[in-house]
């Protein structure tokens, strides 16, 4: 970075019940930044009474705007106020770093994870549905540049009318501890859990699929019990499962590291994602994936993963059997691929575009 630049960036996210995948980009992206030089980053959120859980504490500095959540979003998108620049103090950019773009007078950069709700209405709430609406409408207006995190997602921005020279492609990294065979033990030990067992890791959610999964894993010729680990979303997506499947609710990262580890086979059968971290998350502790095929990721996996038709259950089992049968050989295929995919390449292509602005 030549130029030194000072951005106003969003991180309203670290304080919603499901931070999700959006705030996990936003703060490793924000640390591979920090150690930088030529960029100083102040975040910026809503007034809120206390800070966010310790999982999702910003480590740059953060002030707060003038107005609380639910409602900073709303008048951002129909008040245009108030300005993040309002309360960092003088910015050369501000960067939005989720759909919700916030209004301001200097140049705006977005990150954009993906456009679900135009593939898939059904798995939203009409609230969700029309914020995303109107948000996607301003970003067409406002945005400056607009970051990628896959192909598919820069495709579906095209789709939707936003000019390519605005696109950046910019891919997320993953971090990750490897996990030892005591901390797989320790895991095993304080969840109660099996020898052996399938995982899924998300946020629980029509679109993951998890209704297709549980159905796919009764059919196995062994129906090994299936682990899920995340935080409820929205929708039944949990209601009416078949089989054997133990929901652990949120998992904190130092135990996720290991039960990645710990399990036969990741299964990520999503009907629709920006990115998918999670399966980048499996392969670095040398776990192998099962994940759906002409999507995110796909793209993620880079022939790393065995993929499925996340809309046939027979083609599910397949594939786990299949993910289980080549355990060695998509081990190593997957560290490999994991290699590639670091937080610092992520802010090095951030950086790039705030460059183009300065």
């Amino acid at each position: 970075m030549m130029v030194a630049v000072r951005v106003a960036y969003t991180l309203e996210q670290c304080w919603h019940r499901v931070p999700g995948g959006t705030g996990v980009a936003a703060l490793r992206t924000a640390e591979a930044m920090d150690g930088i030089a030529g960029v100083e980053l102040v975040g910026v959120a809503g007034r809120h009474a206390h800070p966010p859980p310790e999982e999702w504490m910003p480590t740059i500095p953060w002030t707060q705007l003038p107005i609380a959540s639910p409602w900073l979003y709303e008048a951002w998108l129909h008040l245009n106020w108030p300005r993040p620049e309002s309360v960092t103090g003088a910015v050369d950019i501000v960067h939005a770093t989720t759909l919700i773009p916030c209004p301001t007078k200097k140049p705006l950069v977005v990150t954009l994870h993906d456009l679900a709700f135009k593939h898939n209405p059904e798995n939203f709430t009409k609230h969700g549905i029309r914020i995303f609406d109107r948000s996607l409408t301003l970003i067409k207006r406002w945005a400056d540049l607009v970051l990628c995190c896959s192909q598919a997602t820069l495709d579906d921005c095209l789709a939707a009318g936003i000019d390519a020279d605005r696109l950046r492609h910019v891919p997320l990294g993953v971090e990750f501890e490897h996990a030892t065979p005591e901390d797989i033990e320790r895991v095993r030990a304080r969840y109660t859990l099996p020898e052996r067992y399938l995982l899924f890791v998300g946020t629980v959610e029509p679109r993951k699929n998890l209704r297709r999964l549980a159905q796919a894993v009764a059919r196995l010729e062994e129906p090994l019990p299936l682990i899920v680990a995340g935080a409820d979303g929205w929708g039944d997506a949990a209601l009416g499962m078949v089989g054997n499947v133990r929901f652990l609710g949120f998992v904190p990262t130092p135990d996720l590291w290991a039960l990645y580890a710990g399990a036969q086979v990741f299964c990520y059968p999503s009907v629709h994602e920006g990115f998918g971290l999670p399966v980048l998350e499996a392969m670095a502790q040398g776990t192998p994936v099962v994940t759906s095929g002409d999507t995110a990721t796909q793209e993620a996996a880079d022939g790393a993963a065995v993929l499925v038709d996340p809309n046939d259950v027979d083609d599910i089992a397949r594939g786990i059997t299949e993910a289980t049968d080549r355990r060695a050989e998509l081990s190593t295929k997957g560290r490999h691929r994991v290699a590639q995919a670091t937080w610092h390449n992520t802010a090095e292509l951030t950086l790039a575009a705030y460059g183009e602005l300065v």
